[in-house]
């Protein structure tokens, strides 16, 4: 009995843990977004912010799609 409990507790610590790290992840390319944003309006560009952005959101999007995949048996 007292091993489901500590299954249930490890499962909930993992996910608490990657639910953070994703919006992290997602503020750091929303920052990158505002730095591209602010170079544009004082008439340069940020290709640094906007890669940023880009490699910041492909990263959320992958971890999407691949708790998807864990959760719907068909893709197995």
């Amino acid at each position: 009995m007292n091993l489901d409990w500590t299954a249930l507790g490890q499962v909930a610590a993992v996910s608490l843990a990657v639910t953070v790290a994703v919006v992290a992840v997602f503020a750091l390319g929303v920052l990158g977004l505002a730095r591209h944003e602010g170079a544009r309006e004082e008439g340069g560009t940020s290709t640094l912010g906007f890669a940023q952005a880009g490699l910041c959101f492909l990263a959320c999007a992958a971890v999407v799609a691949y708790g998807i995949y864990l959760i719907v048996p068909q893709f197995h």
